[in-house]
């Protein structure tokens, strides 16, 4: 009998939707062989959640291989040949466990998010990408690679209770979502915004900050959107890859 077979229809969906996620941050250059990693809720199992297998290639994930596991660090999954990474584990849990309206968070390490997150600035008001995230980002200071369980506290009070973005310094990129899509298009967002940082301030010419009453105005527009942005784009993120290699969703 399949994974398919063996679980709700509403999990499997989860599946397929987390599974395209992974596929589409390495087809967009957002992933990092086996360091990074995204969760998502198991839909109707409020101590369950979805991890990638530890060892496998973002290009490689599909429905069926992802690992569930519990928010005391249990496999739930039968069978699975791969274990979890420990700091994904921490960094999920922490974000799944203190947001009851996130049901996805995605965590990379890409090279404009890398150099943004070591910058003492911050994330700039310099793009319409980065007015999402105007006075609506968080961050976390660093404290070695996320294996310490202790951590999960500290990220928890420090993303929040509203926003969907941190900044994990000197480390990386953490976005949350309501739903899969609504996680990877804050990414896209995130990510657009920091390559965009790097490049204008590459130039050594002179910035131009957006000014308060504009970002808040802007950030509110976009806002108003819900999961609007995330969930129109969704479709043609799968028709690419159904051409590309469609065993994401089995």
């Amino acid at each position: 009998m399949s994974l398919r077979d063996r679980v709700t229809p509403e999990e499997w969906q989860t599946r397929v939707d987390l599974a395209a996620c992974y596929r589409l941050l390495d087809f967009y250059d957002m992933s990092d062989l086996t360091g990074t990693h995204v969760g998502a809720r198991v839909p109707g199992e409020p101590d369950a959640f979805l991890l990638n297998p530890h060892g496998m290639f973002f290009h490689e994930i599909t429905a069926s291989s992802l690992v569930k596991v519990n928010f005391d660090g249990d496999v739930l999954t039968e069978d699975s040949e791969y274990g979890v990474n420990a700091a994904g584990f921490t960094i999920h849990s922490a974000v799944l466990g203190g947001r009851d309206d996130v049901a996805c968070s995605l965590h990379t390490h890409t090279r404009a998010g890398m150099a943004v997150s070591a910058m003492d600035c911050g994330l700039l008001p310099l793009s319409q990408h980065s007015m999402l995230f105007y006075d609506a980002i968080s961050y976390h200071d660093y404290e070695g690679v996320a294996t310490n369980l202790d951590e999960c506290q500290r990220l928890q009070r420090d993303l929040g209770e509203a926003n969907m973005a941190l900044i994990l310094k000197n480390h990386g990129l953490l976005t949350c979502g309501r739903n899969v899509q609504e996680a990877f298009w804050m990414m896209f967002r995130l990510e657009k915004s920091c390559q965009a940082q790097v490049d204008a301030m590459s130039t050594g010419a002179e910035l131009i900050h957006v000014s308060k009453d504009v970002g808040n105005f802007t950030r509110d527009q976009m806002k108003s959107r819900g999961t609007s942005f995330g969930d129109m784009g969704w479709p043609g993120h799968l028709r690419r890859l159904d051409r590309m290699d469609a065993s994401y969703a089995h």
